[in-house]
């Protein structure tokens, strides 16, 4: 992949920590920070959007864009197949666009392999029962899948060691501010100050 200006971010968080409501907010005072839009095979759920909360899309037409390696990374989850498409993300970062991914933490670990200077973020609820007590009030779920959305999430937190960042959402403008500095911070670190502004940088040493 050629050399991006743009910077790359990852957001990963066990289901019901409150990634979607974080990034989607992110995304809105963040105007130079674009979110992609996953593939899934995942079902509509109500209120969401094709094309806007996900690319909806059958199992064999993912698989086929999977022969075809046209995912930057992908997972499975819950029998639901997840995926980011390689095109746009490089496209986007070329263009010195500032890219978001709300992935799960196993495709935020395919990301930071293929590309290690990707910002990876992670967020976890403050406690177990606040997990449970989100989980529960989205009500489009009885209590079995709930169940074992908690367990499941016993595994999923433990990742947090493998990314950059950690951000706690208890309190949700707390983390969202945690969130928007962390973007900052990260624009300007030097190595992407030096990419972004290298024929200025190149002119005032010359």
């Amino acid at each position: 992949m050629k050399q991006p200006t743009g910077t790359l971010f990852t957001v990963s968080a066990p289901s019901g920590a409150g990634k979607p409501s974080l990034v989607r907010a992110l995304v809105e005072v963040e105007p130079l920070l674009l979110g992609a839009v996953s593939h899934t095979t995942r079902p509509f759920r109500p209120g969401e959007t094709d094309c806007v909360n996900y690319h909806f899309c059958e199992r064999p037409q993912f698989e086929a864009m999977l022969s075809e390696n046209a995912f930057l990374e992908y997972a499975e989850v819950f029998g639901n197949l997840y995926g980011t498409s390689q095109h746009f993300v490089e496209e986007q970062l070329a263009a010195d666009q500032d890219v978001i991914l709300e992935i799960d933490w196993q495709g935020a670990a395919q990301v930071k392999r293929l590309l290690p200077e990707t910002c990876a973020i992670f967020i976890l609820p403050p406690t177990r029962n606040a997990l449970e007590d989100r989980l529960s009030q989205r009500g489009q779920d009885d209590q079995a899948p709930i169940d074992k959305r908690m367990a499941a999430a016993e595994s999923e937190m433990s990742h947090y060691v493998e990314a950059d960042y950690l951000v706690i959402n208890d309190v949700f403008d707390q983390a969202l501010n945690e969130l928007r500095a962390i973007v900052q911070a990260q624009r300007l670190a030097v190595a992407n100050q030096s990419r972004r502004h290298k024929a200025q940088l190149e002119a005032l040493f010359s």
